[in-house]
């Protein structure tokens, strides 16, 4: 078995940008010899490092290389596609083939095809996304042995972990169309991780996690910061209850507030528009949120972890406010679901870049002091969430809030209510935490079915 230093100078060979603009040009240029009328291609290559440490020795070590290779040919209204792990020139060739195969046996979809020319994307900033972990395997197993020790120490009840992470993984990309559209892109992500167990008096078994994640590992969160974390957050769960069902206000913390904004998203997106599955349809420029609500995209930021400079159709990105005032501004579609919509493009083929959620003027505290009586949840299970028609229900864990405290933790409860209730009932902290690529604060909803 070769050694971490020899495998780790093997695993940070990547190509460069030349080399897949050739293979992704010439790809293209074969799917039009071949008769196609119009073709798109990505090439991605990646390279990761994941070092696990459990009970204080190494559980896991993971170097993994990975290449891929996408095309869709479009013929006579018709389109196929195909992909292939294989690079090479054979390869390439062989997933082109695939796809031209495919297209001459679907049927003509009058909404397929590439994002119109002028739409494609042209000069963007640099985004800064490439910055590579110069960390051995040796140096990432001493570093979660850290993390792991610093979750140890937080508490003699924190009996052990399910491993403390550290990861880390550099990617290029490039997507090319017949416009003549090329775009490359490179980015690096870094992640430190720990998940906790801890035991109450009763030997009752607790479990919670903490993580940080970042473009460039100098912003990365402190091995003691994530393991006292993921100490603190176990802890704290030690010793739960049950809640009484009835009506009550719910203040979802930000790592679970992201839910609620990823449930409006998906509303908005253009697949569940067009299919006529959501309860957001046909509400542009109408109120469905309170007036405190604003959400924006931000594509361009630096060391974003959502940032890009075009989408999955090569359109360019760009700044958008999707929600003002509470008020529905614009829906997120790619070039297909544009079409099927009877709409532009928005530049969001494969998703969104970046949102934020602008935040309240309250505090935590004074969040949780102005309530009263509730539930703050910190944990969601389930998937009870349904777009058609905005029914919610799902399990929750969190802290039962009594005369504006936090009075004991809970868990086992049922949180209910409907997505076009609960966005006009909000009322947002001002705690917004950016460590993920949706940045929200805590967000309070007036009124929900809590149930034990």
């Amino acid at each position: 078995m070769a050694h971490d230093s020899e495998l780790t100078a093997a695993w940070r060979d990547l190509p460069d940008g030349d080399e897949l603009t050739t293979s992704i040009s010439d790809m293209l240029a074969q799917a039009k010899r071949l008769g196609a009328d119009a073709a798109e291609a990505s090439l991605t290559a990646s390279r990761a490092l994941s070092v696990s440490v459990r009970g204080g020795t190494r559980d896991a070590l993971d170097f993994e290389g990975d290449r891929t290779a996408s095309i869709t040919v479009y013929r006579g209204g018709a389109s196929g596609s195909a992909s292939t792990t294989d690079l090479s020139g054979p390869g390439l060739t062989w997933a082109l083939d695939k796809a031209n195969t495919i297209a001459r046996f679907t049927e003509v979809d009058p909404y397929a095809g590439l994002a119109d020319a002028d739409l494609m994307a042209g000069q963007w900033p640099d985004l800064n996304l490439y910055n590579p972990w110069s960390i051995t395997a040796a140096e990432a197993e001493a570093l979660a042995g850290e993390i792991e020790q610093a979750t140890l120490a937080h508490d003699s009840r924190i009996s052990q972990t399910e491993g403390a992470t550290v990861a880390t993984q550099d990617a290029i990309t490039a997507y090319a169309n017949s416009h003549g559209f090329i775009g490359i892109e490179r980015a690096s992500r870094h992640a430190l991780s720990c998940t906790a167990i801890a035991h109450d008096a009763a030997d009752r078994m607790q479990r919670d996690i903490a993580f940080s994640q970042a473009r460039r590992a100098t912003d990365l969160a402190t091995a003691a910061a994530v393991g006292g974390l993921a100490g603190q957050r176990v802890v704290d769960r030690l010793g739960p209850r049950s809640v009484k069902t009835g009506p009550a206000s719910v203040v979802f913390a930000p790592r679970v507030a992201r839910s609620l904004w990823g449930h409006l998203l998906g509303a908005i997106a253009g697949g569940a528009l067009y299919r006529d599955a959501s309860f957001l349809k046909d509400a542009i420029d109408t109120p469905i949120a309170d007036p405190g609500l604003t959400i924006s995209q931000h594509p361009h930021r630096a060391y974003g972890l959502a940032s890009a400079g075009f989408d999955g159709d090569g359109v360019a990105t760009r700044d958008r406010t999707l929600v003002a005032n509470g008020i529905l501004r614009g829906y997120v579609l790619s070039a297909y679901s544009a079409r099927r919509l009877g709409m532009a493009p928005t530049g969001n083929a494969g998703g969104v870049f970046n949102i934020d959620v602008a935040p309240g003027a309250a505090s935590f505290d004074e969040l949780i002091a102005d309530m009263g009586t509730g539930l703050v949840v910190t944990e969601l299970m389930g998937q009870g969430v349904n777009l058609v028609n905005g029914d919610y229900s799902r399990g929750a864990a969190g802290w039962w809030v009594e005369n504006g405290r936090l009075a004991y933790p809970v868990e086992n409860a049922t949180i209910a209510g409907n997505l076009a209730d609960m966005y006009r009932g909000i009322t947002l902290a001002n705690d917004v935490d950016t460590t993920s690529a949706l940045a929200t604060p805590s967000v309070r909803i007036e009124r929900m079915t809590v149930a034990g």
